[in-house]
């Protein structure tokens, strides 16, 4: 599976901490970010990633559902994201050099 580099820190930050992770945590993959998006579009960009990585069975989320919309407050990995997580805390990564 292909993950974005927010994804990957997710996994990572999650599998570092405690069982459940507060969302808040996640806004300081932006803080060493140079291009940074702003304000209401940080937690659009969490909240899909969030999302996505539920649907892929690699995050359980814990929040309040409404009619329309779940409004996801706290993660927990599961299983496979624990061992994903782990391969991913393991992996060395890749310079990007070109070669010829």
């Amino acid at each position: 599976m292909k993950f974005s580099q927010l994804q990957k820190f997710i996994l990572q930050q999650s599998y570092s901490r405690e069982k459940k992770v507060h969302r808040n945590l996640f806004s300081k993959f932006y803080n060493s970010s140079a291009i940074a998006p702003k304000g209401q579009d940080r937690v659009k960009i969490i909240t899909k990633s969030l999302e996505r990585l539920i649907n892929k069975g690699l995050l359980v989320g814990f929040g309040e559902r409404t009619k329309h919309k779940w409004y996801i407050k706290e993660v927990q990995l599961t299983l496979l994201g624990r061992r994903l997580a782990k391969k991913l805390l393991g992996q060395q990564v890749e310079l990007p050099l070109k070669r010829r």
